[in-house]
């Protein structure tokens, strides 16, 4: 059992590691691998249009002709308006079209985390695939505008660790971050729970206890630091950490899986 905690992205904020969240009780076992082909856009529209009403249907078509005889941002965006209640995925590809026309940091970007968000939260494993790859280009033409965006290079990161399994290219995008900010508390939380599942407790160690010199409440930091704490032989210390965990989520589901690891330690 792992508390992956609640890393979600806000479209407006940009990524942000939320400090306190109930656990997804994932088991990661390790870094993860995607060998999937991603979905096609086309696939994904047409099963989205299936679900749509008669008259919805014909406004969606409606919207869509717009958009490949006017090639505008407003015409994209018109769309994506219109499927944003209906399907976000839909509404991202609009936006990222719309943005791609536009060249603006922020509309890229905004496009991006629409994308991210929903990867957070798409199961099919061939959909998470394709949002990944849709964001990591939102979020590689946005850098093109701002190479120095650190929030930007982490959500780029994020891409590649969460949705392509391309976990080296999302540690050389956080060590970018963290060689001109090496506080980067985001960067660091990342880069700290690689190590945890890739057994490196050292680098672990360091990582999570920069980010919790900064915030010493930070729910994700206190769980991997006492999973490092565990796996290293500390079991005392593992205990404590994850009892301070419990103190800060406050949450009877999280605070009963807890007191079960902990009864599974050795």
């Amino acid at each position: 059992m792992y508390f992956m905690g609640k890393r979600t992205t806000d479209a407006h904020a940009g990524h942000d590691h939320a400090k306190g969240a109930a656990p997804q009780g994932q088991a990661p076992g390790g870094m993860p691998q995607n060998n999937v082909e991603p979905a096609k856009y086309e696939d994904i529209y047409t099963s989205a249009v299936s679900k749509l009403t008669e008259e919805a249907k014909a406004k969606a078509n409606t919207l869509d002709k717009n958009v490949s005889d006017k090639q505008t941002a407003i015409a994209n965006k018109d769309a994506a308006e219109f499927w944003e209640d209906k399907d976000l995925n839909i509404a991202s590809h609009y936006y990222k079209k719309g943005a791609l026309l536009e060249n603006t940091e922020k509309s890229l970007t905004f496009a991006g985390n629409l994308f991210t968000l929903q990867m957070s939260k798409t199961p099919e494993a061939e959909i998470k695939e394709w949002q990944a790859n849709e964001a990591i280009e939102c979020f590689n033409k946005a850098l093109e505008l701002n190479p120095k965006n650190p929030e930007t290079k982490i959500a780029l990161a994020s891409c590649y660790i969460d949705g392509t399994g391309e976990i080296m290219k999302g540690v050389g995008a956080l060590k970018e971050v963290t060689a001109t900010d090496s506080m980067n508390s985001a960067a660091n939380l990342l880069l700290g729970k690689l190590s945890v599942q890739s057994g490196q407790h050292e680098k672990a160690l360091k990582r999570l206890n920069t980010v919790l010199s900064q915030d010493s409440k930070n729910t994700e930091a206190l769980y991997f630091l006492a999973e490092t704490h565990k796996n290293m032989g500390n079991k005392d210390k593992a205990i404590e950490l994850f009892e301070q965990c419990k103190k800060i989520v406050n949450n009877p589901d999280f605070s009963a899986e807890i007191d079960n690891y902990i009864k599974s330690f050795n």
